[in-house]
């Protein structure tokens, strides 16, 4: 095998991309500080001391509500380029479309007040 200018050129960049990669990781730890206690260890919360348990677990609800918000949020997102080429439409086919979309939008909306995801449940003190 020949080496060439371009097997040059590649090695080069190789090694140039590894540093530019690895050289600031690396720089970061050399003139990082190094204390591990007092506020160093403290999550920060903008400034203020955080109060009781910062690492604390939050209830299933929350994630159950954030699911359903990003599922309509991406449902309704479906409705503004559906609204900006409604005005170029031609007679009701679109207009019916949008109405059995919303159907369905809305029939998810009783089933999730149905299966009571929308009660909030009291937390249980012991």
């Amino acid at each position: 095998m020949v080496f060439s200018w371009l097997h040059l050129a590649i090695i080069l960049f190789l090694v140039l991309g590894a540093l530019f990669a690895g050289g600031p990781l690396a720089l970061a730890s050399l003139l990082a500080p190094k204390a591990k206690g007092g506020d160093m260890g403290m999550p920060y919360e903008c400034g203020i001391v955080p109060l009781g348990n910062a690492r604390g677990r939050f209830g299933v609800n929350y994630y159950v509500y954030a699911l359903i918000f990003l599922a309509f949020d991406v449902d309704v997102l479906y409705l503004f380029p559906v609204a900006t080429q409604y005005r170029w439409t031609v007679g009701w086919d679109a207009f019916f479309e949008i109405l059995i979309f919303l159907f369905f939008l809305g029939l998810a909306v009783v089933y999730f007040w149905a299966k009571g995801v929308f009660t909030w449940p009291r937390k249980i003190r012991l």
